[in-house]
């Protein structure tokens, strides 16, 4: 037994502790927002593998699948466990993922590693072909990572945040150590020497690539299996950095290889695309320059009209489970990220972005909202939880021996 009492310490957005209660109770919250199962959907089980399944997008299209689709299968994730600090905010939302996923009878194995390795993929694999009848349906990628060695050669790539051609001038939200805001200009430098390449290698297509591959050299993929690279493409606003930044170089390579993928599963019906998602306050995304005003001045325009990613994820699961052509744009990606850009939200958010400053920004922005968002990414400001009462941080990793009985 390892209990205590936990307060939130943090580094710019980086907390370093995490709280196992809030945790469960934001995972908890996330499936009792899902809406039952369609009669259309619970037909039969569909095996699903969700690559990146303990934060962000990829946890949310883990309990949607679990609580909408029914899915039964593997989820992969890269989590430290609880030591001289607590565990990973991932490592106890996975906890309690699989509670829920056990309670409701659904057959999911919580793996914990690498995905990037071939060892993780072999090892995927095996389980698929053991314990879920060598076949796959669905393979939901979502892994957001700094960083990624080449299993083939060896090498390790950084991924860097940098526009492309020239330095850009922007805004960023900050806040100092008595947590007041302040809007501060940067100039981010741009890509130099292979910067666009590292990138594209850490978070382009190859390794979701790999993985289908892989996947169906062992004759793994069910037919009809369909795959989604989970993105993001954003607003104009924020584009110098992001889409037409690095990161826009290694999503156009992400698209690039849903077209190939497509291409060679249609000989067992099968189907690739990204799915386009809208923003939300993620670990990954709070790195971004630019995003945490971003996502604070949107939801100033939006409020509840701004779509939660368990809803996206919802809406997605129902695309490809209800046997129709998936909705996609001209590009072949599917879009879930309408109700951001549509053109009378872009035209609000511009004029909040233009004229924010440190002397406004309190009026232009729903800081409180972001603040809380970037808090219960790590447990904290959760309802209901007493962050005064001592809690059990050694919680261990899901078994993933025995399925449900």
């Amino acid at each position: 037994m390892s209990e205590r009492v936990i307060t939130p310490r943090s580094r710019g957005f980086l907390f370093v502790d995490s709280h196992p209660a809030g945790c469960q109770r934001l995972v908890h919250d996330a499936w009792a927002s899902v809406p039952a199962a369609a009669p259309t959907l619970t037909e039969r089980e569909p095996v699903a593998l969700v690559i990146g399944s303990s934060a962000g997008y990829g946890l949310a299209a883990t309990i949607a699948g679990l609580a909408r689709a029914r899915i039964r299968g593997i989820a992969v994730c890269f989590e430290k466990p609880p030591g001289r600090r607590t565990a990973t905010a991932g490592w106890y939302r996975t906890a309690a993922t699989a509670e829920l996923a056990r309670r409701h009878g659904r057959d999911m194995v919580f793996l914990n590693g690498d995905a990037f390795a071939d060892a993780m993929k072999q090892r995927v694999a095996q389980l698929l072909t053991d314990r879920f009848g060598g076949r796959l349906d669905y393979l939901l990628y979502a892994v957001a990572a700094p960083r990624r060695t080449d299993p083939s050669t060896g090498v390790t790539y950084a991924s860097q945040l940098k526009p492309i051609g020239a330095p850009h001038r922007t805004k960023t939200l900050v806040f100092d150590e008595r947590g007041a805001p302040k809007v501060k200009e940067i100039v981010v430098p741009p890509a130099q020497g292979d910067d666009i390449a590292q990138t594209v290698a850490v978070m382009g297509g190859a390794d979701w690539a790999r993985w289908v591959n892989q996947l169906a050299d062992r004759r793994l993929l069910a037919e009809g299996f369909t795959t989604a690279a989970l993105t993001y493409i954003g607003s104009p606003t924020t584009e110098a950095v992001y889409r037409r930044g690095t990161i826009g170089a290694a999503k156009a390579d992400l698209e690039e290889t849903a077209r190939s993928l497509n291409d060679r599963l249609g000989g067992i019906a099968g189907r690739a695309v990204t799915s386009v998602n809208g923003a939300a306050v993620t670990q990954s995304s709070t790195a971004v320059p630019t995003i945490a005003l971003y996502t604070a001045l949107l939801h100033a325009v939006l409020g509840d009209a701004m779509v939660p990613p368990i809803e996206q994820l919802v809406q997605l699961w129902d695309q490809f489970t209800s046997g129709r052509p998936l909705t996609l744009d001209d590009e072949g990606r599917l879009r879930l990220d309408t109700w951001e850009l549509a053109p009378p939200v872009q035209a609000a958010l511009t004029s909040r972005w233009n004229e924010a400053t440190t002397s406004n920004i309190s009026r232009l922005a729903d800081l409180e909202w972001f603040r809380t968002q970037v808090h219960q990414l790590y447990g904290f400001a959760v309802p209901g939880i007493s962050y005064d009462v001592p809690v059990e941080t050694d919680v261990p990793w899901p078994d993933p021996v025995h399925p449900p009985s």
